[in-house]
């Protein structure tokens, strides 16, 4: 979309009203749709607040007060009264597996992080009962710390009593460790004679060595590659049910952070059918684990090509480097983990790759013009990557992609510098940051005092000038994508639930402006999408939401109970309630 010159028509009543040169607002005809009597927060630094939009063609045309923005209507012009009520641009969820998250919804056995055994039980023996001529029932997901808080010596076996002779197959809050039952394992093949494979164990009974069902990092893999898949149907409808569950957030772009095949596709076709009501950016899905060999290019630029539309932009790849720093402890740590008898002494998680193969990888995909978003939960992963990006920099001649570092947890403070000299984004996850089970795991591996004191650095980043991003990574780690969770939680550091006491990180809190620019103008630059959406502008498209109650006018305790009452994409309303 070419954008074209913007002109300020000078101070209205204390607001600046904003047209687009050769618009309907400067050639004298009516605007398709008009919003006014607004507190629309425009995210724009000239012109933070408006009381009115003007929009035609899905854009907004011009920006200013109800007086001015008013005489551009016409006889057919659609008038939207906001009755005082704050609007700002669609947000923008940067990291994401959304549609794995709506399978999750519509298909699988799910049951929350919180549950217990009695509970899991329960929806197991229901979800066996609802589905009796499946061989096979896949879900979850349990807590990272699940089998330290209950003494269950066989987890295989205690499946086994609830599975009906199904296979079972549940994975993890973190989405990087699995838990199945003695048919599931026996369908893969994977016995006591199974070698753990590289990058990954297969917890084994400390008498008989049979594994217990427990399977992390890429011991998951191996299981996971053998499940049997979703239908095309079924991966389509998912699609649609990511996006309505999205809008109803207020979320108008998302980043699949791990888009494979099968849901490239159905991005593809659900657009295609001008189904699609969200803008996606799709991270292009590439082997999980240790590998020492380079990627297959070729068949990621088919993929790039193949199922690229109007909505979906798919110049995005996501490698994988570590695991995660929770009692499993697979994230790559510069220093060692609390030790645990399971461990070896002095243990410090596992890289999935090599500094040279990831340095491979980035320059050929920098040269074919791919932004790299890659899992670095540790600060030795953050490291390698970092070194990894400022090598194939110097191999390829580029460093204008603005690759991503997802998760950045642990970051060592030599390192924080280094992402605004290599203009690597740090992918955060601040729907975290506050006390919670998940933290408690973390900080059962690597240490309280040391996890408080190195746990997301948003604040140092930022003031470093480091290229940031927000993203839920739903639904790993978190129940949903309501992104209001995050943005209190940035602000407060403390439980937005109301569930778990306490202050995680209060040195590291941000304010509301900077959390909202986070999740609208930067998630937009991170989705390739600076130029068309993330901010409310005469020129760019017509992306808005509409709140049920004024962030800047309220506690900052009371932003996870927002709720979105409409939204508009391009012009369009999806939602309204």
């Amino acid at each position: 979309m070419t954008i074209l010159k913007q002109h300020n028509l000078g101070l209205i009543g204390g607001l600046v009203l904003t047209v687009l040169s050769g618009s309907t607002a400067l050639a004298g005809e009516a605007a398709d749709k008009i919003f006014f009597n607004g507190h629309i927060y425009t995210v724009e630094q000239e012109q933070p607040w408006a009381e009115a939009v003007a929009i035609t063609d899905g854009r907004f045309v011009a920006v200013g007060t109800d007086a001015e923005i008013r005489k551009l209507a016409g006889k057919n012009t659609e008038m939207v009264d906001l009755e005082g009520r704050m609007a700002m641009p669609g947000l923008n969820d940067g990291h994401s597996h959304p549609t794995d998250g709506a399978i999750a919804n519509l298909f699988s056995c799910k049951f929350e992080f919180t549950a217990t055994p009695e509970e899991i039980a329960e929806i197991l023996q229901e979800c066996v009962r609802r589905n009796p001529d499946s061989d096979w029932i896949v879900g979850g997901r349990w807590d990272s710390n699940f089998f330290e808080n209950y003494d269950i010596p066989s987890p295989r076996e205690w499946l086994d009593q609830y599975s009906g002779g199904k296979a079972v197959y549940f994975s993890d809050d973190s989405g990087h460790n699995g838990w199945a039952n003695s048919k599931a394992l026996e369908l893969v093949g994977m016995t006591k004679e199974t070698p753990d494979p590289k990058g990954g164990t297969i917890v084994r009974d400390p008498a008989t060595g049979e594994p217990s069902g427990v399977l992390l990092e890429e011991a998951q893999i191996l299981m996971e590659s053998q499940l049997p898949d979703w239908s095309g149907k079924q991966y389509r409808a998912a699609v649609i049910e990511m996006a309505r569950i999205a809008n109803g957030y207020g979320i108008t772009g998302i980043k699949d952070a791990n888009a494979r095949e099968p849901i490239l596709k159905a991005y593809h076709d659900v657009d295609q059918a001008g189904e699609l009501n969200i803008r996606v950016a799709a991270a292009i899905s590439t082997p999980y684990g240790h590998r020492e060999v380079p990627l297959d290019y070729e068949r990621i630029s088919r993929l790039q090509k193949e199922y690229a539309s109007d909505r979906v932009n798919t110049w995005f790849v996501k490698l994988f480097d570590d695991g995660v720093p929770t009692v499993s402890r697979t994230a790559a740590m510069l220093e060692p983990y609390i030790h645990d008898d399971h461990f070896p002494e002095n243990y410090r998680g596992q890289l999935h790759l090599s500094e040279d193969v990831m340095t491979a990888d980035v320059a050929e995909l920098e040269k074919r013009g791919f932004t790299v978003k890659i899992h670095t939960a540790g600060d030795r992963s953050v490291q390698t990557a970092l070194n990894a990006i400022e090598r194939a920099h110097e191999i390829s001649g580029r460093s204008d992609l603005r690759h991503e570092l997802a998760h950045s947890e642990f970051i060592s403070a030599e390192d924080l510098p280094r992402y605004k000299a290599l203009n690597v984004v740090a992918d955060l996850s601040p729907y975290l940051w506050h006390p919670s089970p998940i933290v408690q795991s973390i900080f059962d591996a690597v240490g309280e005092e040391r996890s408080r004191k190195n746990l997301w650095h948003i604040r140092d980043l930022l003031e470093a000038g480091a290229p940031v991003l927000a993203g839920s990574d739903w639904p790993a780690a978190v129940p949903s994508m309501d992104p209001w969770i995050a943005i209190e939680a940035m602000i407060t550091r403390k439980d937005p639930y109301g569930k778990t006491p306490g202050v995680l990180g209060p040195d590291q809190a941000i304010t509301l402006a900077q959390a909202l620019h986070i999740f609208t103008v930067d998630g937009a630059r991170a989705l390739k999408l600076e130029k068309v959406s993330g901010s409310i502008a005469p020129g760019k498209s017509a992306d808005l939401i509409v709140l049920n109650q004024n962030l800047f006018e309220i506690p900052a305790e009371d932003i996870a109970e927002t709720k979105v009452e409409m939204v508009v994409l391009a012009g369009n309303t999806v939602l309204n309630r």
